[in-house]
Order: structure tokens, then C-alpha cells, then sequence
């Protein structure tokens, strides 16, 4: 088993996670499944080695939780992965994102995490909201 984990500095925002819609889905989440050759299981990613005629899968176990805002920052793991016969290096948050304002309820879309930070305006609460220093680690859950 694998996690996504994230750890950020979020200001004036909480409850962090993808924005996964059917117009936008997001990148990591697999909309479908594929059987299993030899086995009557399915999964959401299933590769077969071309050298060594081996099949391996990844199963996404449950939605995505959100990230919470937390002083310090410390990660969390936000999705975790049955891989089997493979491992995930990397993690590239290439699709959108939303939060909540944690003193308004504003509701944010669209956040766009390809830089690091995010910076947004909070009307309701004329304060500027942020997430800051944002990393991302894949590990064994």
C-alpha cells in the first residue's frame, strides 16, 4: 500500500482536496476499471512489462480526504493505493483544486497548485488567503 501524502501552509483556507468533476476530473483519479487477465479481480490501473509478460495494477482504495488548515503544517495522507508489482515516484498536481475560508465559508475552485503557491482574495473577509509551501510525498501507508 501507497499514500499521496501533502504537507502546506495554508492561510485563511481550509479543507484542501482535488476538484473532481465529470467536466474536469482530476489526473490521479482512474474513472474505470479493467479486468485482470487470469484472475477474476479488476482494477483501476492494470500495465502489462512487455520484457518480462508480467501484469501489475493499482487499486485507488478510497476518495481523497481533504487537508485540513493545522499550525505547523504536517502532512497527511490525502489517497491511498493497492499497487501491486509496481511503485509510484512521483506525484505533479496538474489539475484543479478547491478549499473552503475558513472564517467566511468562501467557497475556492480552481486552485492551481503547478507552481507551489496559490494566492486569492477573501471579499467576505477583505483578507488575502494563500497556500504556501507545498510538498508532496509518496509513501508506504
Amino acid at each position: 500500500m501507497l499514500a499521496l501524502a501533502i504537507t502546506a501552509d495554508l492561510s485563511g483556507v481550509t479543507d484542501l482536496q482535488p476538484e473532481d468533476t465529470e467536466d474536469s476530473p482530476f489526473y490521479y483519479t482512474f474513472k474505470e476499471t479493467n479486468e485482470q487477465s487470469g484472475s477474476r479481480g479488476d482494477a483501476n490501473f492494470v500495465w502489462r512489462c512487455k520484457n518480462c509478460k508480467r501484469e501489475h495494477s493499482a487499486n485507488m482504495i478510497e476518495t481523497p480526504k481533504s487537508y485540513p488548515q493545522q499550525s505547523p503544517p504536517k502532512p497527511k495522507n490525502i489517497i491511498t493505493m493497492d499497487c501491486r508489482g509496481l511503485e509510484f515516484l512521483e506525484f505533479k498536481p496538474d489539475g484543479a483544486w478547491k478549499a473552503i475560508g475558513t472564517e467566511s465559508g468562501t467557497k475556492f475552485s480552481d486552485i492551481d497548485l503547478t507552481e507551489g503557491d496559490w494566492y486569492d482574495y477573501d471579499e467576505k473577509v477583505s483578507e488575502e488567503v494563500s497556500i504556501k509551501d507545498v510538498k508532496w510525498e509518496i509513501r508506504r501507508a
